[in-house]
């Protein structure tokens, strides 16, 4: 990897994933973490599912990173649009699946020979190949979709500023380096729109409480990811391009299951 590969790695585990930190708060409102017992069992929940996310991942690599990119697909996608229209309308599908294919069909699409060694990292020779290739074959409708919703923008213009948006991380896209580009869309798009919208959503009394509490998650998940990055480095004789990587994205696939669950199910009438 490059130096500028570098530095967007360290850029997503440091400015993008405190942006779940805020994970507490939005279950403390919607039920759960009130008490001790319950505090106990949300964390212990998200803990468990966090662990067999990453079981399933080293039992079944291929289609756990296709599943993550599916799943991560609809909840950048969502994310974006969010502040523009509820998700849950006619209105909302061209540019939900326009906003939520960047990364997942873009990225892999408009950068194959890039993404291909590093999905190799992740789930093997034939799991990146084959995984490259279906999504070339999504590819077309997916661009088809984003031609639609800039038309749609056009002639709507309380969309123009998402689809903007869109143009611009498109051509980051195209440009840079798959993970400078993906770097780019989670730290200065995806988790401060994120992490915005929440705190604006909690009550101003109990502000100071989570953002202490958020800094206090952050701190655990950075400490816990380098520890699990030294054993797995040494107890597994892997270069550091690998254990970095793998550690960022089965981290990240491991953390977004119960963060989407929270976020998008649980606490959706806040979205």
């Amino acid at each position: 990897m490059s130096s500028w590969d570098y530095w967007a790695l360290a850029a997503v585990l440091i400015a993008g994933v405190p942006h779940g930190g805020f994970d507490g708060a939005v279950a403390r409102r919607s039920g759960w973490a009130g008490g001790f017992g319950s505090w106990v069992l949300f964390h212990g929940g998200y803990l468990l599912l966090a662990a067999l996310v990453t079981i399933c991942w080293w039992q079944l690599p291929g289609p756990s990173l296709a599943i993550f990119l599916a799943i991560s697909a609809l909840h950048f996608g969502s994310s974006d649009i969010r502040d523009v229209a509820p998700l849950w309308q006619w209105s909302s599908a061209v540019p939900v699946i326009a906003h939520s294919g960047l990364v997942s069909i873009g990225i892999p699409a408009l950068q194959s020979q890039a993404v291909e060694p590093l999905f190799t990292i992740l789930v093997g020779e034939q799991g990146s190949l084959w995984l490259i290739e279906a999504i070339q074959m999504i590819f077309p409708i997916w661009l088809a979709s984003v031609m639609a919703y800039f038309g749609y923008a056009y002639f709507v213009p309380r969309w123009r500023r998402s689809a903007g948006l869109l143009i611009v991380m498109l051509t980051s896209v195209y440009w840079l380096d798959p993970l400078v580009s993906f770097s780019l869309y989670f730290c200065l798009v995806h988790s401060p729109m994120h992490s915005l919208r929440i705190w604006q959503s909690l009550e101003p009394s109990h502000q100071r409480r989570c953002a202490i509490e958020a800094a206090g998650y952050t701190i655990a998940a950075w400490l816990a990811g380098a520890a699990l990055m030294l054993w797995y480095r040494y107890t597994h004789h892997v270069d550091i391009d690998s254990a970095l990587l793998q550690l960022t994205f089965i981290g990240l696939a491991a953390l977004t299951v119960p963060h989407m669950i929270l976020v998008d199910v649980i606490d959706r009438r806040y979205a």
